[in-house]
C-alpha cells in the first residue's frame, strides 16, 4: 500500500496518498486535482469511470477487479488525457499510459543488509544509460563485482525519474516515481540496488526537486503546482509555501521516502537546493530530512546536496558529530582547485580560483574557498564558514558529469594532460579525509567524453541547441560553435563506457594505481575517520608545495604534502610520521614536481 499522511486542513482529515494503491478488491486510483471540477479514470479495456471528489481537491475511485500490470490514464473535463503524476511505471514514455505495479511482489535477498557508516564511502557516480553497452539496471548489475574490487562502498545514480525521449541526463524528468522505462522496469532497479548490497555497496539516488522537465508535466493543468511568488532559472518556483502547497510538499518528501523505504536506498542526493525556494517555517529541505531519516528507522541512510551558495548550515552536525539536517555537499570548489592546478585553466568561473595556490590548502583542510567572500566572475559574495565542520562533511572529486559535461567537447581531463599531474590530484582527493567521489571509468582513464545529451520534440530541440550554444559562450574558454549538437543520438552514444578499454595495458596500470590508493584509504584512513571532531585541520602554501594536517580520531595526524606544479619545491622535508603513500620521490630537501606524500603521526603521549 502507497504511504499515507493524514493532516486535518480544518474540519477536513486529509489522506495524501499518491499512486495507486492496491488490495485484494481491486485497486483504488486517486489524483489530487483541485483545480477541475470533475476527473475520469480510464483503464486499457475497460469503461471509462467517473471519480469521486472531495473537498479538498482529490478524486478517487475504486476499481474492483483490476489487478497488476492494468495501464490507465486519467480524463481532465476538457478532454486532455493525463498520465498519474505518481505512475510507478510508464511503459510507452510520459505521454503514455501509466501502468499499476505491485513493488511488494519483489523478492529481496539482501535482507540483512543496514547501510554503511558515511565514513567508509569511496562513491562511484554513474549514468545508467551510459554506464553499460546496454544501458540498463539490469546490465549495471554485471559491473558491481568490478566496482567492489577496487574499493568503491557507494554508487550514485544520476536522476532515473521518467523523462521524455530516449535518452537525458536525468535532469528533465517529469514523472518523479516512475524509473525511466527505457532503463527498464521499476523491479529492475529493485534488484540492481538488491545485488549492489550483496556486494556490500550502497545505492544514492540523485533526485530533483528544483523544478520539472519542459514535456510531459501535466500537474499545472490541474493542481497549484507552481507560484509566482518564486522565481528559479526554470521559471516560476514549485509551490512549497503558497496556497495548496500541502499536498505539493508531500508529493515531493513522500517521493523522497518511497526511494528509500520502496527500493531500500541508501541515500539521495538532492540537485540544485539552492534553487529550492520556500518561505515556510519549516523549509522544505529540513522537513524531508528530517521525514526520510524517521523512514529510514535505524539503517544508515545519508542525504546529499548539491548547493551552489555554499550554506554550511545545511551541513551542522549535533553534539555527537551527526548530521542534524544533512550529511555533505558536492565539493565544487576542491574540484575548481584541483583542476586549475593540473590543467592551467583558468577560464570562466575558474578565473575565481586561479592566480592563489593557498585556496588549495583551503578546499581540503576546511571545505568551502569562499566563506563569504567576493567572487569577481560571479559578481557577488558567495558561502558561509565552514572550517568549523569536519572533513567528511564534504564530498570531493576531479570528475563528475557536470565538469565534465560544461565543456564544449564533453572531454575528460585525460585526453588533454599528461598522467603525471592527473595522477598528483588523484592521490590529493583519494587520500584526504574529505568523502571521495570516482566519475564512472574515471578508474581506468577513461577517455570516453559525457556531454551534454537530452531527446525532445523538433520545437524543444532547436531550443535545447540555441540555450546549450549561449550558456557555453559563458563556460570555460571554449568556442560554444564547436559544442556538439545535444539532441542528436551520436552525443548520447558517444558518451557510453568502452568496457572493452579496461584490458589495455594503459587502463591496467591506471586500476592498479586507484586499486592501491583506495585501499590505504581503507585499511589506513577511514578507521582514524571515526568519532573525529570538527574544526580540526590546518594547512600552509610554501613555494610549491601544499601541506594540509588533519587531526583525527584518537588524537593522530594525517598529513598530505604536494607539490602540485611542473617545478621542484625546495621546501622543507615532509613531516615525520609512518608513510603511508608517495608518488614521486623525496631528496634531500626537494619535493619532485607532482609529487604527493602521506603519511599518519600516532597521537602524542
Amino acid at each position: 500500500m502507497a504511504p499515507i499522511v493524514q493532516d486535518k486542513e480544518g474540519d477536513v482529515l486529509v489522506d495524501y496518498a499518491f499512486g495507486p494503491i492496491i488490495s485484494d478488491g481491486g485497486v483504488e486510483f486517486r489524483l489530487w486535482a483541485p483545480l477541475v471540477k470533475a476527473v475520469s479514470v480510464n483503464i486499457e479495456g475497460c469503461d471509462s469511470r467517473q471519480m469521486e471528489r472531495s473537498g479538498d481537491g482529490w478524486h478517487q475511485c475504486l476499481a474492483a477487479g483490476v489487478k497488476p500490470g492494468s495501464r490507465y490514464k486519467f480524463g481532465l473535463p476538457d478532454g486532455l488525457m493525463v498520465p498519474d503524476p505518481a505512475s510507478r511505471h510508464q511503459p510507452q514514455d510520459v505521454q503514455g499510459a501509466s501502468e499499476v505495479v505491485d513493488l511488494k511482489c519483489f523478492e529481496w535477498t539482501a535482507n540483512n543488509w543496514s547501510g554503511r557508516p558515511w565514513e567508509e564511502s569511496v562513491i562511484y557516480e554513474l549514468h545508467v544509460g551510459s554506464f553499460t553497452p546496454e544501458g540498463t539496471f539490469r546490465a549495471a548489475i554485471e559491473k558491481l563485482a568490478h566496482l567492489a574490487e577496487i574499493g568503491v562502498t557507494a554508487i550514485e545514480i544520476m536522476p532515473v525519474s521518467d523523462f521524455p525521449g530516449r535518452y537525458n541526463w536525468g535532469y528533465d524528468g517529469v514523472l518523479p516515481y516512475a524509473p525511466d522505462s527505457s532503463y527498464g522496469r521499476p523491479e529492475d532497479f529493485m534488484a540492481l540496488v538488491d545485488a549492489a548490497h550483496r556486494h556490500c555497496i550502497s545505492v544514492f539516488l540523485d533526485v530533483v526537486y528544483n523544478h520539472f522537465g519542459p514535456d510531459g508535466n501535466y500537474l499545472p493543468n490541474y493542481a497549484p503546482l507552481f507560484t509566482e511568488h518564486h522565481k528559479t532559472p526554470w521559471g516560476n518556483g514549485i509551490n512549497y509555501d503558497g496556497e495548496g502547497s500541502k499536498a505539493v510538499r508531500e508529493f515531493v518528501i513522500q517521493n523522497a521516502i518511497y526511494w528509500i523505504k520502496e527500493f531500500r536506498l541508501d541515500g539521495l542526493r538532492l540537485d540544485a537546493v539552492h534553487a529550492i525556494k520556500d518561505d515556510s517555517e519549516e523549509h522544505l529541505l529540513h522537513e524531508l530530512a528530517r521525514r526520510a531519516r524517521e523512514a529510514a528507522g535505524g539503517r544508515h541512510v545519508h542525504l546529499i546536496v548539491e548547493n551552489e551558495d555554499n550554506d554550511s548550515a545545511l551541513l551542522t552536525r549535533d553534539e555527537k558529530g551527526r548530521p542534524t539536517c544533512f550529511t555533505a555537499q558536492w565539493n565544487d570548489d576542491v574540484h575548481h582547485v584541483l583542476h586549475i592546478a593540473a590543467t592551467g585553466e583558468t577560464y570562466g568561473y575558474y578565473q575565481d580560483y586561479a592566480d592563489d595556490d593557498g585556496k588549495i590548502g583551503r578546499a581540503l583542510a576546511e571545505g568551502f574557498v569562499f566563506q563569504g567572500e567576493h567572487m569577481p566572475y560571479r559578481g557577488e559574495s558567495r558561502g558561509k564558514p565552514s572550517a568549523g565542520l569536519p572533513p567528511t562533511a564534504f564530498i570531493s572529486f576531479i570528475q563528475n558529469h557536470d565538469q565534465i559535461g560544461n565543456r564544449a567537447l564533453g572531454d575528460r581531463m585525460i585526453t588533454f594532460r599528461p598522467l603525471e599531474p592527473i595522477k598528483a590530484v588523484t592521490a590529493v582527493y583519494l587520500l584526504s579525509p574529505q568523502i571521495p567521489m570516482l566519475f564512472m571509468g574515471e578508474e581506468w582513464g577513461a577517455r570516453e567524453p559525457f556531454p551534454y545529451f537530452c531527446d525532445f520534440d523538433d520545437e524543444l530541440n532547436e531550443k535545447v541547441r540555441q540555450g546549450r550554444r549561449k550558456e557555453l559562450s559563458r563556460l570555460p574558454g571554449f568556442d560554444a560553435e564547436d559544442a556538439l549538437d545535444p539532441t542528436a543520438r551520436s552525443t548520447f552514444e558517444m558518451a557510453k563506457l568502452g568496457w572493452s578499454q579496461r584490458d589495455s595495458a594503459d587502463a591496467v596500470e591506471m586500476l592498479a594505481f586507484y586499486k592501491s590508493l583506495l585501499t590505504m584509504r581503507h585499511q589506513r584512513i577511514v578507521p582514524l575517520l571515526q568519532r573525529m571532531g570538527a574544526g580540526n585541520a590546518s594547512f600552509r602554501h610554501e613555494g610549491h608545495r601544499t601541506a594540509v594536517d588533519w587531526t583525527l580520531a584518537a588524537g593522530s595526524t594525517l598529513h598530505i604534502v604536494a607539490n602540485l606544479a611542473d617545478q621542484p619545491a625546495t621546501n622543507p622535508a615532509p613531516p615525520a610520521g609512518e608513510q603511508i603513500f608517495l608518488l614521486g620521490s623525496v631528496k634531500e630537501n626537494m619535493l619532485a614536481p607532482w609529487s604527493v606524500y602521506s603519511s599518519i603521526s600516532p597521537a602524542r603521549e
